[in-house]
């Protein structure tokens, strides 16, 4: 449960302060424009101030998840070879010590979050250095669009490795408002802050829909806890359609949007009244992208300029997701005559578990190597609370021994996995189905084994 008494407040003035030590620190210690700095910290305001000073000093921020275990986050550094990695709080206190510099007036860049693919090898999503005309209009593109601004009070619930925490939350201290700032996510404490008891009463707030289950969970949600919001928003993994319906019942009328996108990018924003004349869809194009959905059922997007990326040190893997200036996550759908889209399912390599994307294939090979496993496929199942849980299902070596086995893959998960990445529930199965060129069919798992 997070300490009531670590939720934080950060104004735009005390932010702009604390963002131009940051940065003036970055610059000091030899930093320039292009290089990337690793931050593995949990959400706090210095945090948020630390990567918006580096952006705005034309300084990328990598941004990794603070649960990862060390050998898991080693990795990626190595991958993304940062001029400096900041992975303690004494790190970032010698940070906000440095002697401020001068800032450009928005973000010059976006940060690298790392994802992944069937490969297992995770892969950053770079975007480069934005020249003045793109910086313009990649801070327009989420301002105009939720309409940011100084009287605006942010509640950020989700943690800042989620790239929406930090779009969200800059854009609010860019446009001169305030942010209310928990550390982890704790339903209570989060329906406290929305009430104002540790600060002043947002009017803005992001939520994945297994945070939103777990507030809506509470006992004592009524209109009143909502009263002051003007914007709700929630992404990340499918919303059940019976949820939004309990959300719509206790938030203001206009108040709960939706967006589909990913790490790569965004595609689509939907609103209240949208979803309602057409239950089930995730909305049309974001200003200044097209949709298309080919002959396969795959989604792709056609974005602005200034929204174009690559996977960072591998070319082959971009020059897949891109055809003629548009790019897919290898999602499925259809768009109906309006042009509103709705998703028939995602990739079948990614599991969405509260709100937190776990790759199969990265599960797959750190259980491969234990002992008795001569095949592991990484499923989701549907779960209630998270969206989706983590699943295995095992063939085995070792005749009459499965149960040994399992817990040999239990023991190995805890010190190679970080607790997000772990599977649940274990399957010991003979066989496992497959394509007809021998492909396991991840999405058929459930169905075969009776859990679906």
């Amino acid at each position: 449960m997070t300490d009531p008494g670590t939720v934080e407040v950060l104004t735009a003035a005390d932010a702009e302060l604390i963002q131009a030590r940051m940065a003036g620190a970055l610059l000091a210690a030899g930093l320039a424009v292009g290089d990337r700095v690793v931050f593995c910290l949990p959400s706090s305001s210095r945090l948020l101030c630390a990567v918006l000073g580096a952006l705005r000093a034309g300084i990328v921020p990598v941004l990794m998840n603070a649960t990862l275990l060390d050998g898991e986050r080693d990795l990626l550094i190595a991958d993304a070879q940062p001029a400096l990695a900041i992975l303690d709080d004494q790190a970032l206190d010698a940070l906000d010590a440095g002697s401020p510099t001068e800032l450009a007036p928005r973000p010059m860049a976006r940060p690298m979050y790392y994802t992944s693919g069937t490969t297992g090898r995770a892969k950053g999503v770079w975007s480069g250095i934005w020249d003045e005309e793109a910086a313009v209009a990649a801070l327009a593109d989420e301002a105009d669009l939720w309409g940011f601004g100084p009287d605006d009070v942010h509640l950020v619930c989700s943690p800042m490795y989620h790239s929406v925490s930090i779009r969200f939350a800059g854009g609010t201290l860019l446009a001169g408002g305030t942010c209310v700032i928990l550390p982890h996510f704790d339903a209570g404490v989060a329906a406290g802050a929305l009430e104002g008891r540790f600060g002043p009463v947002p009017t803005t707030t992001f939520w994945a829909p297994s945070a939103l289950t777990r507030l809506l969970a509470l006992d004592d949600n009524g209109p009143e806890r909502f009263a002051r919001l003007r914007l709700m928003v929630h992404a990340g993994s499918p919303c059940p359609p019976a949820l939004k319906r309990a959300a719509f019942d206790v938030v203001g009328p206009g108040v709960l949007w939706e967006f589909y996108g990913a790490t790569e990018g965004q595609f689509t924003v939907c609103s209240p009244s949208e979803w309602t004349e057409r239950p089930g869809t995730v909305g049309r194009a974001r200003r200044g992208r097209t949709l298309a959905v080919d002959d396969d059922g795959t989604v792709w997007c056609r974005p602005p300029d200034f929204s174009r990326f690559a996977y960072w040190g591998d070319e082959d893997k971009t020059s897949t997701a891109w055809r003629d200036g548009w790019f897919t996550v290898g999602d499925l759908g259809r768009l109906d005559a309006d042009g509103y889209l709705y998703l028939d399912g995602r990739r079948d390599d990614l599991i969405i578990s509260g709100g937190v994307n776990v790759y199969p294939a990265e599960v797959e090979a750190a259980l491969s190597d234990v002992d008795g496993v001569e095949e592991v496929a990484v499923f989701g199942l549907a779960d209630e609370r998270w969206g989706q849980q983590v699943c295995a299902a095992v063939v085995t070596t070792a005749e009459g021994d499965a149960e040994a086995v399992v817990d040999a893959l239990r023991r190995h998960a805890i010190d190679h996995l970080a607790g997000y990445k772990r599977p649940k529930r274990y399957e010991v199965v003979e066989d496992l189905p497959r394509t007809a060129t021998g492909k396991v069919r991840r999405l058929a798992l459930p169905e075969a084994l009776g859990l679906a």
